[in-house]
């Protein structure tokens, strides 16, 4: 889901297969709105009682301040006085209560880790964790260089996760021509694809990361000389080889790839690896309705990334001296084009619909940007997967608002390469019939393919308005969700803001539908 207020820790802009009863936000007083919160963190005022100290905490000190009126938690070895934060935090009190006086790393990484925390818990910073005698010990014992490791990318113990053996995690090596310099990852995986790879050249640095089910490679490297930023990705899906392939500035053989940055050749659960961000330059606004544009930007030349169905992206804008992120579904750039043959994603541009929210925070000071400025755009995330559609004969389709946005690209990867659908039915509901994005697309693709039905449901219609009215319920969904036999296979998909979501997912449990049928995109 999509163009929510944004949040300082608010609920993940992930999405995930649900029951009912998902997280929801909590509502706020007057005066704690994110933009109050970055007001008093520019106050001067002392948010952490230590008038401008920064102490070292141990794990006994951190463990008294357990409590609503003097709470602290810990989040990557920093310790934080999250007191006058409680009553801005979108998700409630209890939720951070769950770290009170605690190392909330792993519950912050679960449903906040996109969160730029330092920027927005600065002012509330008490000081570090102090090191237990043993640790301190282990950080002064020398580090084996990784100089020797470089050209034959083999792995150190310290960088493969407990449960994965050694043979079974990715490694690299590279060779030369005169002109080019080719990199190549082996990740010993037959399901290896071009949307699981994401690769960043920006002058001499080389930035791969290669999704492998729950776990990230990435290969990091300040290359040794100059190469030209169009670099070239191939992906070897039956084997599973990666290569980037560079052209050299200058001929001249390299003695060396380069030299290792932070976490280069590492394999890790893919909730520790921090978001990466590049800078993609606007390239044009489009309307799509009264208060909703369709944005494009332009992918750096150096990279190479491609949004699967179903996952979203993060932008990212400097607000006030604080950094705010947002998610954004990616779209294709027109809607009924992408039905004529199997998609081919545009690697060179991003899409985005956005509805632009007057009084909101981030919306505003998306739509002042000019054309040629520049937004940040993150690593993909999400869990919807392709194989959740395998064998599925009735799609149905729930968004409300711009919760269309999920749905464009899952439209287009099932009307061209299931063999199994019978049938694709959207019901799209809004306020108002000018608020109904890409509705003539919407119709023309109903019209030219016989397996895909839309209904559009309004709760503020205009008089004359023929089509269905109100919001959802128990009853609308039980006229439409319906399987095209008895024992067909279904796949529910649903989208909006969380009553929606939340309405929407218990009608359909009611109904009989089991999680396992229902996926629910949810911010």
């Amino acid at each position: 889901m999509l163009n929510v207020p944004s949040q300082a820790f608010p609920a993940p802009g992930s999405q995930q297969r649900v029951a009912a009863g998902g997280r929801s936000k909590v509502p706020l007083k007057p005066g704690r709105s994110l933009m109050d919160w970055i007001r008093l963190t520019k106050s001067g005022k002392d948010l952490t009682g230590l008038k401008g100290r920064l102490i070292e905490v141990t794990e006994d000190e951190l463990a008294k301040h357990n409590k609503r009126t003097d709470c602290w938690i810990c989040i990557r070895g920093l310790v934080y006085n999250i007191t006058p934060y409680m009553e801005y935090h979108p998700g409630g009190e209890d939720e951070l209560m769950k770290a009170a006086g605690a190392d909330g790393t792993e519950l912050f990484d679960q449903v906040h880790r996109w969160v730029n925390y330092e920027s927005m818990l600065k002012e509330c910073m008490v000081g570090r964790m102090a090191l237990k005698p043993f640790a301190a010990l282990k950080e002064s014992c020398p580090i084996v260089s990784e100089e020797n490791r470089i050209l034959n990318g083999l792995f150190s113990k310290k960088k493969v996760p407990d449960n994965y053996s050694k043979e079974a995690v990715p490694s690299y090596d590279w060779f030369q021509t005169d002109g080019s310099i080719t990199v190549v990852i082996y990740t010993k995986q037959k399901d290896m694809n071009s949307e699981l790879v994401i690769a960043d050249l920006q002058e001499r640095k080389l930035r791969g990361e290669l999704i492998v089910k729950d776990y990230s490679y990435l290969l990091h490297l300040e290359l040794s000389y100059a190469v030209h930023e169009d670099m070239i990705v191939q992906v070897s899906e039956k084997v599973g080889k990666v290569e980037f392939v560079l052209k050299k500035k200058e001929i001249l053989s390299w003695k060396k790839l380069g030299q290792p940055l932070e976490s280069h050749n590492s394999f890790v659960k893919r909730t520790e690896r921090g978001l990466y961000y590049r800078k993609c330059r606007l390239l044009s606004k489009t309307n799509v309705s009264h208060d909703t544009q369709l944005f494009c930007l332009a992918l750096p030349l150096g990279t190479h990334l491609l949004v699967p169905v179903g996952h979203h992206v993060y932008l990212r804008q400097t607000i006030t001296g604080t950094e705010i992120v947002k998610p954004y579904t990616p779209v294709p750039s027109f809607l009924v084009s992408t039905f004529k043959n199997p998609c081919h994603d545009d690697q060179l541009h991003i899409f985005f619909i956005i509805k632009i929210y007057p009084s909101g925070l981030f919306t505003p000071v998306l739509d002042a940007l000019q054309i040629g400025e520049y937004i940040s755009v993150s690593n993909p995330e999400g869990n919807f997967m392709k194989s959740q559609m395998e064998d599925v004969e009735d799609l149905f389709l729930l968004a409300g608002g711009t919760g269309f946005t999920p749905m464009v690209k899952l439209l287009s990867y099932a009307l061209t390469s299931s063999n199994s659908l019978r049938a694709v039915k959207f019901m799209f509901f809004n306020k108002t019939e000018d608020d109904i994005l890409w509705r003539n697309q919407l119709e023309q693709l109903a019209l030219n393919d016989a397996r895909f039905e839309v209904q559009f449901v309004l709760s503020e219609p205009k008089k004359g308005w023929k089509g269905k009215e109100g919001k959802i319920s128990s009853t609308l969904l039980s006229q439409f969700v319906k399987r095209s036999k008895c024992d067909s296979k279904v796949l529910i998909c649903i989208c909006g803001p969380p009553p929606f979501t939340e309405q929407g997912i218990q009608f359909l449990q009611d109904l009989g539908y089991s999680s396992k049928e229902i996926h629910c995109f949810t911010a």
